[in-house]
């Protein structure tokens, strides 16, 4: 481990340490009993494109915020309870604390697939998205840096809850309660402890809909880090492997595959300088799995690029 990236992680446990101890915000907002948080990253400083309105135009209205950004995905076990029935004691709880709801929408008339893939959304499997049966909102606190964004969707089996939270830098971590027990915002650990210490990671933050292997264009967190990894230690190389579902062919989706990592790759060095010698790029279609392609959101967490570190010489 190079003396960067012991600083790093160093820091990274740090830094977790003083939030754990740090005291906690009154809890926000009440998640319906048997939540369970299935995602948490929260970074300071950092910056989040708040939706504004529906995609209309071709574009979704977004606002950049800067500042302390707490990200939560959650799951409802159960079949009870409808998005809305989700949705609207949440909303309650937001003006009754002085949010002004900004703007509010479900499934089709928030642009369906368009408005989906063109907001953030935490990845597969831990979040869900049923393209005909969400809702999403967007709420604001009274100054430039306090939004809150929910989204609420629905597979066969449970509820999944998208809680974004943006807040001026140096805000203490935000408290969710579920009955009485909070849940506290702790930063994710770089990627590039990840990386050295489990050899491999899933670049989850990028997006490929079935038999596509369009990555789009705009800012990817995970590409950013695993640059600045390999440009702060060039003796490092990692291998790009692309990953299917099972759908169709397995000759069609090894290529498919290859097609993935090699548009990662592409994108590694045209937009972050990253040299072609320390990058190489290959796909197994849907012979290595994360979870069972009998489901949606199965099949769209089986649907990624890894990173997979090959040489430290």
């Amino acid at each position: 481990m190079t003396s960067i990236t012991r600083w790093r992680a160093d820091l990274c446990a740090a830094l977790v340490a003083v939030l754990l101890a740090a005291p906690l915000w009154a809890a926000d907002l009440t998640l319906p009993a048997g939540a369970r948080l299935t995602l948490e990253d929260a970074s300071d400083p950092d910056s989040y494109l708040v939706p504004l309105g529906v995609w209309a135009d071709g574009r979704i209205p977004l606002r950049s915020v800067e500042g302390a950004i707490t990200r939560q995905s959650w799951r409802i076990e159960g079949q009870g309870a409808t998005t809305l029935q989700v949705m609207m004691p949440l909303r309650s709880q937001l003006l009754a604390q002085g949010y002004e709801v900004l703007f509010e929408c479900a499934a089709q008339a928030c642009g369906g697939f368009d408005f989906r893939f063109g907001t953030e959304v935490l990845p597969a499997p831990e979040m869900y998205v049923d393209l005909t049966n969400y809702r999403f909102l967007t709420a604001w606190g009274g100054d430039a840096n306090r939004f809150v964004t929910l989204l609420v969707s629905r597979s066969s089996a449970a509820t999944f809850l998208q809680i974004i939270r943006t807040a001026p830098s140096g805000s203490k971590p935000v408290a969710t309660d579920v009955g009485n027990t909070p849940i506290r915002a702790v930063p994710q650990c770089d990627l590039a402890r990840q990386l050295e210490e489990q050899g491999h990671i899933v670049l989850s933050d990028l997006a490929f809909t079935s038999g596509s292997s369009d990555l789009g264009e705009g800012s990817y967190g995970s590409l950013a880090a695993l640059a600045e990894y390999l440009l702060a230690n060039p003796s490092r190389r990692v291998a790009l492997v692309g990953h299917t579902d099972a759908v169709g062919s397995l000759e069609a989706n090894v290529a498919l595959s290859r097609r993935r990592a090699a548009s990662v790759e592409a994108r590694l060095e045209r937009a972050y300088g990253v040299p072609a010698a320390q990058l190489s790029a290959d796909g197994v279609g849907f012979l290595a799995p994360l979870a069972s392609n009998l489901t949606e959101a199965g099949r769209i967490a089986n649907r990624r690029v890894e990173a997979v570190l090959i040489s430290t010489e």
